[in-house]
């Protein structure tokens, strides 16, 4: 990979940092995340998933040629059949029926980072949605493969969330992705490469408020009905 991917990555080293620190991640690691946590961020997730899909499938149609609207288009049929499947398996393993997950309303947080993401690709250009887009992926695969350099868990769920992301399919994606990122980051000015910059710190502060979501089991607030 280039150097302008590491440059972005450079920019939210704080915030890539306090993920690996957070005690939701931490926990996935060493196996102690409680249930209830991790359920709460299953059905968050899946619902994340579903918009990430369209992203990456709005990724496809802008896509500058035809090699990077086809892995594009291959990326987002992965989402849905692999990684969406992975939480249907949870889900049902954990005992969430199929139907709880498709009622779920978003937290909060979800709301925000899927509608920002969704903002930078209607009104963005292709680069700045490519670095929305990538600290979703570098950053669980960079959490999978510290875990997995560290020893996965004897908690199967947890074992097999790292095994995942760690997967070299999905670290492939990842450098590819980065490398695209790279590209699109040498061939243009200083003042668009400054937006990707913004764009994924953006969206790495996002990636960060995930994990605090599912930690605190974040909800809308609660509003009494109005007295008659």
């Amino acid at each position: 990979m280039g150097e302008f991917s590491t440059t972005l990555r450079a920019a939210a080293a704080d915030v890539w940092q306090a993920q690996h620190s957070h005690p939701f991640v931490r926990g996935i690691g060493d196996g102690t995340l409680d249930l209830e946590r991790f359920q709460f961020w299953i059905r968050q997730d899946y619902l994340f998933l579903i918009e990430y899909s369209r992203l990456l499938s709005l990724a496809s149609a802008r896509a500058p040629d035809l090699d990077t609207m086809t892995r594009f288009a291959d990326l987002a049929h992965e989402t849905l059949h692999g990684e969406m499947e992975l939480h249907r398996s949870y889900s049902a393993d954990l005992g969430i029926p199929a139907a709880d997950l498709e009622r779920e309303v978003m937290a909060p947080t979800t709301r925000g980072y899927t509608d920002f993401l969704l903002r930078v690709a209607t009104i963005g250009d292709f680069a700045e949605l490519l670095a929305a887009l990538l600290p979703c992926m570098w950053g669980f695969n960079e959490i999978g493969l510290r875990h997995a350099e560290n020893g996965a868990p004897e908690v199967e769920r947890y074992r097999r969330w790292i095994e995942m992301y760690a997967a070299d399919e999905f670290t492939a994606l990842v450098d590819w992705l980065r490398d695209l990122t790279d590209q699109a980051g040498a061939a243009l000015p200083d003042a668009i490469r400054e937006r990707m910059r913004d764009v994924f710190v953006a969206s790495s502060r996002y990636e960060l408020a995930f994990w605090e979501m599912a930690w605190t089991l974040e909800a809308w607030p609660q509003v009494s009905p109005p007295s008659p």
